[in-house]
């Protein structure tokens, strides 16, 4: 899915309005009917009264014809129209008209504190939407957003939360939304964590804008949906056998962290891949023999820490990092393995923290690769950012400068590709926020890579899955109980919904 910035949407609706066409003033009670199911969905008791706040733009047209489709459905409804500046756009007058008796309307001037809000309430902000175009410092505006968020009520934001930018970071003050009702996509800044505690839970909903639009209109950013991972999934031949599937080398695992091997391991034979060699350190032999017998074992002539080059013969990609510890002769067998390798690889954890020591070792990692760092270990790569739009902008430059795929993790993994193009996920929760679930995508990407998914699409798919996974087995033991062990139990379930046999 298309993610779209606030210019690109004002163009997608004029282009709606020119060319389907559909009068503005009609599009607006689309968006108002798709917004008022959803908040039905969510808010089903109709006893509970709705009090709306209303700019005098787009927005606040939107929250009047919500306003009065929620009278319709049996709400009591009241509307404090904040006209602070008398200037009131032609949509919203037509609105204004059609608000029926029912509708309790009161105008406010100036900023007044209402006498009468009750902490049942559902508040409705319909102050700004993506046509806001400076930080709301102005008074009464910052007056008014801070009496909204010192409230105790459930807040609900139709398209945006007020005095949020869809695509920049926001320095002034925000309406704080316990849920937001985005019109056709959700914006770019739904996904930084930045805005987590401005946008609140979010959803989004078709409100009938041109489908023409969205195939000849460009964008950098993208929502990686269910059906862009069912696309992916690659059939398997009757006649196949395991070297159809290719032969994948995980170097992984250090003294007290065999455990990563482990998981890495298990999660790569689950992604699919016909053979897998595991190379450890000589005190993870038994172990990996043990607990992962399905893969092959290689050991190192180190009984802690990986020391050497690997044997590279009939490998197809390599995926390297999950507890390697950070020893200056594993940092060496590092190097020799960056320089040995051709085709994309899979870099995670240590690895990481190790060429981040060793920039000088950039021009030696292959292009296409996939490096997947946590916020801080994306830090210590490429520095800190002074917001999470500005890292967003680092993330794909530096995909694009090193010509490599950066899988940056977090809610909403992003995926920048080498193209400037950014993905972000649409699966996961914070179950997922606990040891060894990295460990498992680097298996799980690592397998993917080996079966001969491009780089791209292994990296959409593995972290796609990755997050349906770890949805799965929260599904079953909660987030608080999830383990990593559990996302790879899950993988054959999450393969199933994606299509595959």
């Amino acid at each position: 899915m298309k993610i779209y910035n606030a210019a690109q949407i004002r163009a997608w609706d004029t282009y709606t309005i020119e060319n389907e066409p559909v009068k503005s003033v009609e599009l607006m009670n689309r968006a108002a009917h798709a917004c008022t199911d959803w908040f039905v969905q969510q808010y089903p008791d109709s006893q509970r009264p709705v009090c709306i706040f209303a700019g005098t733009g787009n927005n606040g047209g939107d929250g009047l014809a919500v306003a009065r489709l929620l009278h319709r459905r049996f709400y009591e409804v009241k509307v404090f129209i904040c006209d602070f500046s008398g200037k009131r756009s032609a949509d919203f007058e037509a609105q204004r008209m059609a608000v029926p008796e029912g509708v309790e309307v009161t105008v406010l001037r100036e900023w007044k504190q209402p006498a009468t809000l009750t902490e049942k309430i559902i508040l409705i902000d319909a102050l700004f939407g993506t046509g806001l175009s400076r930080p709301l410092t102005e008074a009464p505006w910052p007056q008014l957003i801070d009496y909204l968020n010192t409230r105790p009520n459930e807040i609900v934001a139709i398209d945006l939360p007020s005095g949020l930018f869809a695509d920049q970071h926001t320095d002034g003050p925000v309406v704080q939304a316990t849920r937001t009702f985005s019109f056709e996509i959700p914006k770019r800044a739904f996904f930084l964590p930045e805005n987590a505690d401005r946008v609140g839970d979010w959803a989004y909903g078709p409100i009938g804008l041109h489908a023409d639009f969205a195939r000849q209109t460009a964008t950098s950013f993208h929502y990686l949906t269910r059906m862009d991972a069912e696309e992916l999934v690659q059939p398997r031949s009757k006649f196949s056998h395991k070297g159809t599937y290719g032969h994948a080398l995980l170097v992984v695992g250090s003294k007290g962290k065999i455990g990563a091997a482990v998981l890495a391991a298990r999660a790569c034979l689950r992604a699919g891949v016909g053979l897998l060699t595991v190379h450890t350190p000589g005190c993870g032999y038994a172990v990996v023999q043990t607990s992962v017998p399905e893969a092959m074992c290689s050991t190192d002539t180190e009984l802690d820490f990986i020391s050497q080059l690997p044997d590279l013969q009939k490998i197809t990609t390599v995926g390297i990092g999950p507890g390697l510890g950070d020893h200056p002769t594993t940092a060496a067998a590092l190097r020799q393995i960056l320089a040995a390798v051709q085709p994309p690889m899979v870099l995670d954890a240590d690895a990481l923290n190790m060429l981040a020591q060793h920039p000088e070792w950039w021009p030696l990692v292959p292009q296409n690769s996939i490096l997947t760092p946590h916020p801080k270990e994306f830090e210590r790569l490429f520095g800190a950012s002074a917001n999470e739009f500005a890292r967003n902008d680092l993330h794909r430059q530096m995909a694009q400068e090193h010509g490599v795929i950066i899988v940056l993790k977090g809610a909403n993994t992003a995926i920048a590709l080498p193209d400037g193009s950014c993905w972000f996920n649409s699966t996961g929760n914070p179950g997922l926020a606990t040891g060894g679930t990295g460990d498992v995508l680097t298996g799980l990407l690592t397998g993917l890579l080996a079966q001969g998914y491009a780089p791209e699409q292994a990296a959409w798919l593995g972290v796609y899955l990755h997050g349906l996974a770890g949805d799965l087995a929260a599904a079953e033991s909660s987030q608080a109980a999830l383990v990593a062990g559990d996302l790879i139990a899950a993988l054959g379930h999450g393969w199933r919904l994606l299509g595959a046999a």
